[in-house]
């Protein structure tokens, strides 16, 4: 999987060294591929077989194997899965010109038609879905459904919740601070969005299909799981500010919601460290390599820091402000300031540390991922700052030994992608959410206000990345970065994040012409359905042993299936009204 079969055939009177190099491998010096010996004879090639990836396109250079080192050619080529490929290189016309040719030898398997066909099924799936809702809505098939049966069972039926638009739920479920029950209509538009953030986490933590693209950015960059974590970062964020206020409205007083914020955080810390970083299937819990960061504990401490800003600067009551105010036509953000100014300290202190940190034979402001990258110059250096404060604090034996960036750049020093100094930025990340939430709560029911605010916000956000990035993968003065949840991956996800909140709100509470189904019933059981699939992984129906496990037809169907057991189990629970709340 992911791989094709190149042959080089060498015609020279010289023996080569064939290396290889990755267009995904920014400053990286190029690898040994292997060495193909001289030819026996004029036109009597000698052939060595190597097997190169299709993942991304590479450059191949070939040089003679003597004490000078000569090039012969480079050749650039993107190499298709399952593909066989001849490398000719000869002497052009019997010059000493060396020519190399790239012939294709076998047609080559179109890896991405079962993203296709899988598409064209659950877009069929969602298409017949909205047809039905709207049949079940026309006033003569209600009342050809009363005719048929109980009148209280067929009113079940129609408004059921598989997904009839004009539904309307009750504040009851998976708030981030318990609180209670409010005669309020619900958001659906924050919970499917947090369900369709939860939906694609738990498929590409499955696999994705092991398309590259389902997988994490090896190091600057953005690929499609890289999207999930901030949005769900984000509508904690949101939830927190609703929760809160909706708590204090209630007479629940400061001191008892800072109490259970405190409690909450640490029972998803203690989830994370004790149930989901272990994996038991291969022994029993070991102290000594246990790892310390993880997604659930960083969802704890962002939780907890946001949550205690808001407690501080939160207002009981939001009906009696001064309209005529000079501050209140940007009241939602101004009335909040004193949060502002703690989470502007705590950017400040990740930038002080990310670049004015000494870190043992890096360069100051290092945010490179070592190994390979940099010429090969900082071998040791993964992360900066960032990989040595996580060495230095927690200990390498305690954090994650197989970051993503060792695939390309060959990095060998363990690094976690969820470490101290990123989760200053994902604080900041929660607290944008929380800023979305206050803009819901000042312009209750004031659609387009809202809508302009957020998207409003979302430009200044995709500027301030702009600049940051110069609008480059790797050259700008802070790269986007999810293994560094770099400022700029924060800044340009959370502008993603609001757009994308735009529609979903637009779509679900302001239109209604859709109910949010099927994204909507994991969001309202989120914490049930992330520790259930990472603890039940390796179990049937979530995986079995496949036929061919290099087929990314085979891999796609088993993660899209199990991932589709997760919605049918969070609808099964709702229909129950079972939700898992901390």
């Amino acid at each position: 999987m992911d791989e094709a079969s190149l042959t080089v055939n060498n015609e020279l009177e010289a023996e080569m060294v064939v290396s290889w190099l990755s267009d995904h491998c920014y400053q990286c010096v190029y690898q040994p591929l292997g060495v193909v010996p001289a030819g026996p004879g004029p036109g009597i090639p000698s052939s060595v077989d190597f097997t190169v990836g299709t993942q991304h396109g590479i450059t191949l250079q070939l040089n003679s194997s003597s004490l000078v080192s000569l090039e012969h050619c480079t050749v650039h080529f993107h190499f298709w899965e399952h593909g066989n490929y001849s490398l000719w290189v000869k002497n052009l016309n019997d010059s000493s010109v060396v020519n190399c040719s790239m012939v294709t030898d076998t047609e080559t398997v179109n890896s991405y038609l079962p993203i296709m066909v899988a598409f064209l099924l659950f877009t069929g799936l969602a298409i017949l879905s909205a047809i039905g809702g709207t049949v079940m809505g026309l006033d003569v098939v209600k009342n050809l459904m009363f005719r048929l049966g109980n009148s209280m069972e067929t009113e079940r039926l129609i408004t059921s919740e598989l997904g009839f638009p004009g539904r309307t739920v009750e504040t009851a479920t998976d708030t981030i601070l318990p609180t209670p029950a409010t005669p309020s209509r619900r958001l659906r538009s924050l919970d499917t969005f947090r369900g369709l953030s939860l939906v694609i986490m738990v498929f590409v933590n499955y696999g994705g299909g092991r398309y590259w693209f389902f997988r994490h950015e090896s190091w600057n960059g953005l690929t499609v799981a890289d999207l999930v974590f901030p949005w769900f970062v984000f509508i904690m964020g949101t939830s927190i500010s609703l929760s809160v206020s909706s708590a204090l409205r209630c007479g629940l007083s400061r001191f008892s919601l800072f109490t259970k914020a405190v409690w909450r955080s640490v029972q998803l810390f203690l989830i994370g460290l004790l149930i989901i970083n272990p994996n038991y299937c291969q022994g029993p819990l070991s102290w000594d390599s246990l790892r310390i960061p993880g997604v659930l504990q960083r969802l704890a401490f962002s939780y907890l820091v946001v949550a205690s800003l808001d407690l501080c600067v939160a207002w009981n009551s939001l009906d009696n402000l001064p309209v005529d105010a000079w501050w209140y036509s940007a009241r939602e953000f101004l009335l909040y300031w004193p949060a502002w100014l703690c989470v502007i300290v705590l950017e400040t202190v990740w930038l002080c540390l990310t670049f004015l940190l000494p870190v043992p034979d890096c360069p100051s402001g290092y945010l490179g991922p070592g190994g390979i990258g940099d010429m090969g110059q900082y071998p040791n250096c993964t992360g900066g700052a960032a990989g040595y404060v996580d060495r230095w604090l927690l200990g390498e034996n305690h954090i994650y030994q197989t970051p993503s960036s060792r695939v390309i750049y060959k990095s060998h020093m363990p690094f976690d992608p969820e470490g101290v100094l990123g989760s200053i930025n994902s604080v900041l990340m929660a607290f944008l959410g929380l800023q979305a939430g206050k803009i819901l709560l000042h312009y209750k029911d004031q659609h387009s206000s809202i809508m302009a605010r957020f998207l409003i916000w979302s430009l200044v956000l995709g500027i301030i990345s702009a600049t940051l990035t110069k609008c480059s993968l790797n050259e700008g003065f802070i790269p986007i970065n999810k293994n560094l949840w770099s400022l700029s991956y924060v800044t340009t996800l959370a502008c993603f994040a609001l757009l994308l909140l735009v529609l979903i709100y637009y779509t679900v509470d302001v239109r209604r012409w859709w109910s949010g189904a099927p994204f909507y019933y994991p969001g309202m059981n989120s914490i049930l359905v992330y520790v259930g699939h990472e603890v039940l992984e390796e179990y049937f129906p979530f995986r079995w042993r496949m036929a061919n496990n290099q087929s990314h037809a085979e891999h796609l169907t088993q993660n899209l299936l199990a991932t589709s057991c997760w919605v049918l189990i969070s609808f099964l629970l709702y229909r129950k009204n079972i939700f898992w709340k901390i």
